[in-house]
């Protein structure tokens, strides 16, 4: 089994299709773009997975089911987001 880090750019909401079984491993801002980092085993099938950035103090929908990934900070830390993985929706 052969494994890599794969990089995936980030929206506010965004779809993104990668190996399944991928394994999460960092959020952060590269380039003035929210990037999340992943393990991944390039063999594998691809799953669609969603993820959502909500910025400090905006309002998160009631009735999502959401993970905790990791925070990124953009514009020097002025600009902070809090990114999750939707579940089971």
């Amino acid at each position: 089994m052969s494994r890599a880090v794969w990089k995936f750019v980030l929206t506010p909401k965004c779809t993104i299709s990668m190996p399944e079984g991928a394994e999460l491993l960092h959020v952060a801002a590269q380039g003035g773009e929210v990037c999340l980092w992943a393990l991944v085993n390039p063999e594998r099938p691809v799953e669609t997975r969603r993820f959502r950035a909500f910025g400090t103090g905006h309002a998160i929908p009631a009735g999502l089911s959401l993970r905790f990934v990791g925070t990124a900070l953009l514009a020097g830390g002025a600009l902070v987001f809090h990114v999750f993985e939707e579940r089971g929706q």
